[in-house]
């Protein structure tokens, strides 16, 4: 059997497999079956191609030593090959079908490759925020937007624009621009500007 195909020991073992990654790909056989033997080769070579920790993984059960496991799933015919994403059955494959097998791993396969491995351990607890102190987040972060006197700003956008902080810088930028836009003397009508920024002996006011 290919190293990279898991033969299931126990109820436990199996449960343990499909928590250890995002898909599971099993194959219920048994010793006695012909079918199963024929196909058992290909399962083995894809599981050999495809297999990867985390993501998907292959494994083995026989129905005759782990019936809870066979019984949990319902199986009643050999071979029956189960693509699980979790403990949730995505795709059913009855009887020694290649194609059928083939192309269930690939998909599965291809859907694994574009998700997260999936932990082998399980942690819980709560997050922290980069730059935080020692003590947990609480994941909630407000941020305080900067007031805006309205009322000052449209009876009189100039004097507005006087204060500090960024409305008021924006609103002197917006006046300065159109101040100057059609003027001629770029520098001359900035400086004569309502919106130039006052300043009295050397020093802004405001």
């Amino acid at each position: 059997m290919s190293s990279k195909v898991i033969s299931i020991t126990s109820n436990q073992h199996f449960k343990s497999t499909v928590t250890s990654s995002t898909y599971t790909v099993v194959d219920f056989y048994a010793d006695w079956c012909g079918p199963c033997k024929q196909i058992s080769p290909i399962f083995e070579q894809l599981a050999g191609a495809e297999s990867k920790p985390g993501k998907i993984v292959f494994c083995k059960v026989n129905v005759d030593n782990q019936k809870d496991v066979a019984q949990t799933y319902g199986i009643s015919a050999m071979p029956t090959f189960l693509v699980l994403r979790g403990t949730s059955v995505i795709e059913t494959i009855r009887g020694a079908n290649p194609t059928a097998l083939r192309t269930a791993i690939l998909s599965a396969a291809a859907s694994a490759a574009k998700g997260p491995a999936k932990s082998s351990a399980s942690f819980s607890g709560a997050g922290k925020t980069l730059g935080s102190s020692d003590g947990p987040s609480t994941g909630n972060r407000t941020v305080q937007a900067p007031s805006v006197d309205f009322g000052a700003l449209l009876a009189s956008p100039a004097s507005f624009s006087q204060g500090r902080g960024l409305p008021h810088t924006i609103v002197r930028f917006l006046g300065l621009y159109f101040s100057t836009l059609f003027s001629l003397e770029s520098a001359k009508a900035a400086e004569e500007s309502p919106f130039a920024v006052k300043t009295r002996q050397g020093q802004r006011v405001g």
